[in-house]
This record gives C-alpha cells, structure tokens and sequence, in this order.
C-alpha cells in the first residue's frame, strides 16, 4: 500500500448491514409508538399514562441508543481515536439519562397506583441491566477517557469492557422482551391467545428488538469490521511499549 494514501475504504458490506441496523433500529421506535399510542393511550407524565413513558424510554435508550454507541466504532473507522472515543461515551451516557426517566417512570406510577415495585422476573433483569450498564460506563470513562490509566492496565482491562459490553446489550433486549410479555399479559390476558391485533404487534416489536441485537451483535463480532489502528495509534502504542519496558517499574502512568 502506498504510504499517505487516502484512508482505506470501508470493507464490502459493513455499510449495508449499517444501515439495516439503523432501519430496523427506527422501525422498532416507530412500532413501540404505534403499540403505546393506539392500544395503550398514549404517554404521559402526570397522569394514568405515565407508565407508558417507561417502555418508550426503554426501547430508545437501553436498546437503539446503546446499539448506535456500541457500532460507533465501527462505523467511523477512519475518524481519531478520540473523538470516536468521545462520541462512544456520549451515545452510552445519552442512554443512560434516557433510561433513568423510563425507570422514574415506572416507579413513580406504581407509587401513585400502590403496585409493588421490583418483584417480577423483568424488574430484575431490567433493574441489574442498568446498574451494571452504569458502572460499566463510569469504568470505561476511568479507564479510556481520563488520563491517567496505564497503558497496559488499559490493553489488560479491554477485552473486559468489550465483552461486558455485548452481554449488557443482550442482557437489555432480554429485558424488554421480558417487559412486552408482562404488559401483554397484565393488559390483553384473556384475549391474547386469540391473535388480537395488539397481541401480533407487541410480538412483532418483540422480533424486531431480537433483530436489530443480532444484525449489531454480527458487526461487532467480524473480525474483518474491526476498526484499524491508524498510523498515529500504531506509533503510540510502539512509544509506550519502549518507555514501560525500557524504564524502571513504579514510574507512573
């Protein structure tokens, strides 16, 4: 390859299943919205409809935006480091804040209905998806965007984060199709064996969720779609190698 080239082109097929993943990301959006507005009142914050809030906020933050965080590296692949680094960040901590109204939601209308919270199969899944979602996310911050990790406590610790990573993601989806089933049979029990429309759609968004998971989970896990190091990477890296080996121990970061 000839040195100062442009950056090389984006590997066949990555950008289609992108844009699969984006499209079954905003049909998901769409089909969430149709459910709650058609079948389930709409939403709302100080009224009956607040517990709508919760699934809406779900499906955005721990599902679409967590999904769009986790491919940014694949999808700016010849962009610095940092900036991707900053934008995978501020996706990943936009989820959050996203999650934490629908949690407020959900919590705030069974107070002012007087259901018990955080008993069922969902609320744990869901509840542990979160917690562990932000402290995977404060980890990463300390570890990737604040100076002060080393170098190789860095290396050692990002086969972790990556794996962490997928699971809560997968762990996220599992929880919202543990929700959908929940809320179908609180809502429709003694007619969703009967195909109500309602019924087909919430399973549709129930496909949907597992769709958008498995096309983002195959661009994460091809090799080939990985993100290059760039040339400036490549040079920090072979830096660092020579001031840790080269210099005594107990020199800092």
């Amino acid at each position: 390859s000839m040195d100062g080239a442009a950056p090389p082109a984006r590997p066949a097929g990555l950008s289609a299943y992108v844009a699969v993943s984006q499209a079954l990301g905003l049909t998901l959006l769409l089909t969430t919205g149709a459910w709650l507005g058609r079948y389930r009142g709409g939403v709302g914050w100080h009224s009956a409809l607040q517990l709508n809030v919760h699934p809406l906020c779900m499906v955005l933050g721990m599902v679409f935006l967590q999904g769009d965080a986790l491919l940014v590296y694949r999808v700016f692949r010849n962009e610095a480091k940092r900036s991707t680094k900053a934008l995978h960040a501020l996706l990943h901590g936009l989820a959050l804040l996203v999650a934490l109204v629908g949690i407020i939601a959900v919590f705030e209308s069974h107070r002012s209905k007087g259901i018990p919270n955080m008993y069922s199969l969902h609320s744990w899944c869901g509840m542990a998806a979160f917690v562990l979602y932000l402290l995977q996310w404060l980890l990463g911050c300390a570890f990737f965007l604040l100076p002060g990790a080393s170098f190789s406590l860095r290396g050692r610790y990002k086969p972790q984060h990556i794996f962490i990573g997928i699971a809560l993601f997968a762990l996220s989806i599992a929880a919202c199709l543990l929700g959908i089933t929940e809320m179908l049979l609180f809502n429709i029990r003694d007619s969703y064996s009967r195909f109500v429309p309602e019924g087909v759609l919430a399973n549709t968004l129930g496909v949907l969720l597992v769709a958008f998971g498995l096309v983002v989970g195959y661009v994460l896990t091809r090799d080939e779609w990985k993100r290059p190091p760039l040339a400036e990477e490549l040079a920090l890296s072979m830096d660092f190698k020579t001031l840790t080996e080269g210099e005594s121990p107990g020199g800092g970061s």
